[in-house]
């Protein structure tokens, strides 16, 4: 099932009209129900004031772990490309059939991880997985049948660094799978949705003050769909590229 949050321009849309209409659901059934009187004002004025900061709190908080997450993203990418640069210097240890084959196949595994960075269409990104799994499998046959057939230190040590290279992979793709929780998106639309009814209720012309009543719903909209951009990892218009894995490619093409 899709993410609702993997598509921030649709997050955008939903949120402004959805905003929108709960301002003027504020503006207009409420007040025509129960108008605030001179004396209320101010203590709504306090709960307002208390709500809005708890929106603004929550929205901040988000964003905060929307930020984390695509760091996170980008330096397991990094990580990544050093432990494959670092493994195909380590299979040089190996006797000169198993490192040429280890080479080789360390070659396949980086176009299949540059891949992955690139990839946006579902059925595309299962067949990079699925082709990923298997090359993970031959690079660890690789390395195990000459450590299995000459235990030694040097050995080891290529197999320790074939190690790093496919917990790499897991924590990257751990780090793909780690979104902001869904409660906490329905957390902050039903605060939005609260203040912004709020704001509705609390217009004294409604008529005069129609467009004032759209500039929050605007303002929460851009702020959930920055959330949404950043926090989602194919979708949108910030990304984080393999920037260090591309480079490592090229610079192996040439060995």
């Amino acid at each position: 099932m899709a993410n609702p949050t993997d598509f921030p321009l649709l997050v955008f849309v939903l949120s402004f009209l959805g905003l929108s209409l709960s301002a003027l659901i504020g503006a207009s059934f409420l007040r025509k129900r129960r108008k605030l009187g001179k004396e209320g004002r101010e203590d709504f004025g306090v709960i307002l004031a208390a709500t809005l900061t708890l929106l603004g709190l929550i929205i901040g908080f988000s964003f905060s772990m929307a930020v984390n997450r695509y760091d996170q993203r980008k330096n397991l990418e990094a990580e990544e490309a050093n432990a494959i640069g670092t493994e195909y210097l380590r299979a040089e240890l190996l006797p000169a059939a198993d490192a040429v084959k280890v080479h080789a196949l360390l070659k396949n595994y980086l176009e299949q991880r540059v891949l992955f960075y690139m990839a946006g269409d579902e059925q595309q990104i299962g067949q990079i997985n699925a082709r990923t799994s298997q090359l993970q499998t031959e690079l660890w046959s690789a390395v195990l049948a000459p450590a299995g057939a000459q235990p030694t230190p040097t050995v080891a040590l290529a197999v320790s660094g074939m190690n790093d290279v496919l917990n790499s992979q897991g924590y990257t793709q751990a780090a793909w799978w780690n979104r902001i929780p869904n409660a906490a998106w329905a957390l902050m639309a039903v605060i939005a949705i609260c203040c912004n009814v709020l704001i509705g209720y609390n217009a004294q012309d409604v008529k005069a003050e129609g467009r004032m009543l759209l500039i929050l719903p605007l303002i929460v909209a851009i702020a959930f769909f920055l959330i949404a951009d950043i926090d989602s990892p194919r979708s949108g218009v910030i990304h984080v590229h393999a920037n260090n894995l591309v480079s490592l490619a090229e610079s192996l093409r040439t060995k």
